[in-house]
């Protein structure tokens, strides 16, 4: 029997309005038939035609006014199932708690592609034809044996309600288990659809091909922001519809509409990627663990370096705190098909020659390891060749016009290019304050640590008596379609001797001859105002020291045993410590021994809101007055929240736009969310009053990961 359809009259649209526009979260339109929520329509709003979401009834804003004409629904998109109840009020969720306008939301989680199809296009989209599923019953790919390890994992995610925390060493076989939770997810239902999440666009291909593999090509979409628009059209209907039985995407992919949806992974769990940071600020993450909670999906979370956050929800019980954390921990230390984890060398940088770009004991390392064959790989997190250009004699530096920076000299196109707004110029001949000759980089990048290894090691030779061949993968080399993928491939196939790169790097990436790490410059994090920067750092020289010795038999082969060097200044600090023994629990004990003393999260929760105008004191101004007017009303949940001074950002101003921010803080989330509900009214007439009136816009940060 099928459902009641609702009855014909007016309907309520989702669009996407910003949140502070005054229009409200639903608009109201004629339609001669009735349309269940979730179905897509186009309708008008003003002069423009647009796509919208009709919503449930029940959220609906409440009676026209008498004698109101409606503007009629201009089409709908026939042929496409509504999507679902679960979606919806995973999207309605998100707005709500990251303070964004429902429709902003909807209509941001569906392709753009879709949102400029008239209904006639769409349907001759949904005629061209769609690879049928593959049934996933049987797997295209032996499953390989699994580890103990690996065993006792898959049988806990199987047996318990989840969500769980896998803590896996690098190289522990984490993927292995990804794929057969999945197989067997998708043999015991043939509806069920699975959601793996990866940080970065360049960590899919790698893993669309082990899943593609096992399951069949026709069973596996993508679904990333570097697919054309045609393409990530294609992969959501293949989800909607079911086609698709496993979704592999980044972050966006955790709104992809999936109606069997029965199992969400999340790879490097603890990486910052997955937190968005325009528009609505959602944590892909969480939103990942709230959408398998309501639609009853198991979690699985990856990591050999999990955030603080989640190894703290995982905590074991104990008689102080007998209900433990919310998540399961499940634990594999040990590496399959690999060597032990590098031996960590600490360099104290302050005995080595001043100005020293690699320590005497680390270039001789290098040099042996490139001349027994094999390869190295070198990290410094900041690209470009140098973060300024500086005259010795007037002290000029190469400032951004537009912001509060430095623009980075880029040595390979001679230019002066900002990283924040992105102004270039030509690398002036004299220094454009006194006229000087001697205007000098200072600092370094990944392109002059490029230039200075092929000079150290230009008289090194390769087993077979060739020249030491060195690549750099960092943001500037890969713009090119297609060239992160040709990169990697050449390290893979052994054509690259020694790798300089940034963090790109150092993340998921499987290479099996790379025995030598070595981190030139981490410093700089160890000194940051971000109470994050530690487990960044951290999590960071784990993950690219996991990239060594990932072949045992390779290693055997040679003879030789993996390392990864640390140059430092500070090499007795806390963070070198605990590298050292791989030990990340002694690390996390002691990084939550800090934040617990400090009140910060994971025993407190935290939101920005933020302000962009003209000037400085317009933007602090409004923020002052905002939190004034909170206080004035006595608005709900305040009792609870702290509100912090509005102060500049790190970086004040980026394209001539002055940026300050004002911390909230809570011990509890409901009553942080209780507030800002309440107060978001406020902010609204704020920014409308006179006083304001160089006011760009403002925005609030939930569960902000940059202070």
């Amino acid at each position: 029997m099928s459902a009641p359809q609702p009855p014909a009259g007016p309907v309520h649209v989702a669009l996407h309005t910003p949140s502070h526009s005054g229009m409200g979260e639903l608009l109201s339109y004629a339609c001669e038939r009735p349309l269940p929520a979730g179905t897509l329509v186009r309708v008008p709003l003003g002069a423009r035609e647009v796509l919208g979401v009709v919503w449930d009834a029940d959220e609906a804003p409440g009676g026209l006014p008498e004698g109101t004409a409606l503007r009629p629904v201009a089409g709908v998109l026939e042929g496409l199932a509504p999507l679902d109840l679960p979606w919806r009020r995973l999207v309605a969720f998100a707005a709500r708690y990251y303070q964004r306008a429902l429709g902003e939301v909807a209509l941001a989680a569906l392709p753009a592609h879709l949102r400029g199809l008239r209904p006639e296009q769409f349907a001759r989209r949904l005629r061209r034809p769609t690879p049928p599923a593959d049934a996933a019953a049987h797997t295209l790919q032996q499953s390989v044996a699994l580890t103990t390890e690996q065993a006792s994992a898959c049988a806990r995610i199987a047996s318990e309600p989840g969500p769980f925390l896998l803590f896996g060493s690098t190289g522990s076989g984490k993927t292995e288990v990804y794929l057969r939770c999945v197989q067997e997810m998708l043999q015991a239902d043939p509806t069920a659809q699975a959601l793996v999440l990866v940080p970065e666009i360049n960590l899919t291909p790698q893993l669309e091909e082990r899943f593609a593999a096992r399951f069949g090509a026709s069973a596996v979409v993508p679904l990333h922001s570097g697919m054309t628009g045609p393409q990530r059209l294609r992969s959501w209907l293949a989800a909607h519809s079911g086609a698709a039985r496993i979704v592999l995407g980044t972050r966006m992919a955790v709104f992809a509409s999936l109606p069997g949806l029965k199992f969400i992974v999340v790879d490097e769990e603890h990486d910052p990627s997955y937190k968005q940071q325009e528009g609505a600020r959602y944590s892909a993450r969480d939103l990942a663990i709230w959408r398998g909670r309501e639609q009853g999906a198991k979690v699985l979370l990856g990591s050999a370096t999990p955030s603080l956050e989640s190894w703290h929800a995982s905590r074991p019980p104990t008689p102080e705190d007998p209900g433990g954390g919310r998540y399961a921990r499940l634990h594999m230390p040990s590496r399959i098909g690999a060597g032990a984890l590098p031996r960590v060398r600490r360099v104290d940088m302050s005995q080595q020659p001043r100005h020293a770009v690699l320590s005497v004991p680390l270039l001789a390392a290098i040099t042996e390891r490139v001349a027994r064959g094999e390869q190295c790989m070198v990290l410094l997190n900041r690209r470009g060749y140098a973060p300024v250009l500086h005259c010795a004699d007037c002290d000029w530096k190469s400032d951004c016009p537009h912001c509060s920076a430095h623009q980075v000299f880029h040595k390979t196109d001679r230019s002066l290019r900002c990283h924040h707004c992105g102004h270039t110029v030509r690398v002036p001949r004299h220094c454009p304050r006194c006229g000087s000759p001697d205007i000098r980089p200072m600092g370094r990048g990944t392109e002059q640590l490029e230039e200075q290894l092929c000079s150290l090691l230009s008289e090194v030779l390769r087993p077979d008596r060739t020249p030491v061949r060195i690549a750099r993968i960092d943001a500037d080399t890969t713009r090119a379609k297609g060239a992160l993928e040709q990169q990697f491939a050449q390290v893979h196939s052994g054509a690259v001797d020694v790798l300089v790169g940034t963090q790109m790097i150092a993340k998921g990436h499987d290479f099996r001859r790379i025995t030598l790490v070595a981190a030139v410059q981490p410093d700089g994090a160890l000194f940051s105002s971000d109470f994050r920067a530690p487990e960044r750092l951290f999590a960071l020289l784990m993950q690219a020291g996991g990239r060594a010795g990932r072949d045992a038999v390779y290693m055997a082969a040679q003879g030789t045993q993996c390392e990864m060097w640390v140059q430092s200044f500070c090499p007795r600090h806390a963070v070198f410590e605990t590298l050292r023994t791989h030990d990340y629990p002694a690390f996390a004990a002691q990084q939550l021994r800090e934040r617990a003393q400090a009140a910060m999260p994971p025993f407190s929760h935290l939101a920005l809101v933020r302000a962009d105008a003209r000037t400085q004191e317009v933007a602090q101004g409004f923020l002052s007055a905002a939190s004034a007017a909170a206080h004035a009303a006595a608005l709900p949940g305040l009792e609870r929240v702290t509100l912090f001074p509005p102060v500049p950002l790190a970086i004040q101003r980026v394209a001539n736009v002055e940026r300050a921010q004002m911390l909230l803080e809570s011990p509890r989330r409901a009553a942080l969310q209780h507030f800002l509900l309440a107060w978001k009214s406020v902010l609204q007439a704020t920014r409308h009053d006179p006083a304001h009136k160089g006011l760009i816009r403002w925005l609030v940060d939930v569960d902000p990961l940059e202070i």
